[in-house]
């Protein structure tokens, strides 16, 4: 299995993040430009946010939710990236 994730998040201190009902909804005070969440992927920022380390995170969800790892891996994989792409997280070595 190919790993294409990074080791490290961090969250851009450019973005507000508010949890409504499970779900989240994130503004980047810098675009102004506001982004949404559902469920799962407010889980996986909120434990990118006080985590940072990808491979706790992933651990952490497989407890968490029924979901094969190779798709976890690929979901937080789409996540992050999108998150990257949209100046959300900064990705470290």
């Amino acid at each position: 299995m190919t790993n294409l994730l990074p080791k490290r998040v961090k969250m851009s201190p450019e973005v507000l993040f508010r949890e409504l009902d499970g779900e989240a909804v994130m503004l980047d005070l810098e675009t102004e430009k506001y982004y949404g969440l559902d469920e799962v992927g407010t889980r996986m920022w909120e434990l990118l946010d006080e985590h940072g380390d990808v491979e706790k995170v992933i651990g952490l969800l497989l407890e968490e939710y029924e979901v094969a790892e190779d798709q976890l891996r690929t979901d937080m994989g789409e996540l992050i990236s999108q998150f990257a792409e949209h100046g959300l997280v900064q990705i470290e070595a």
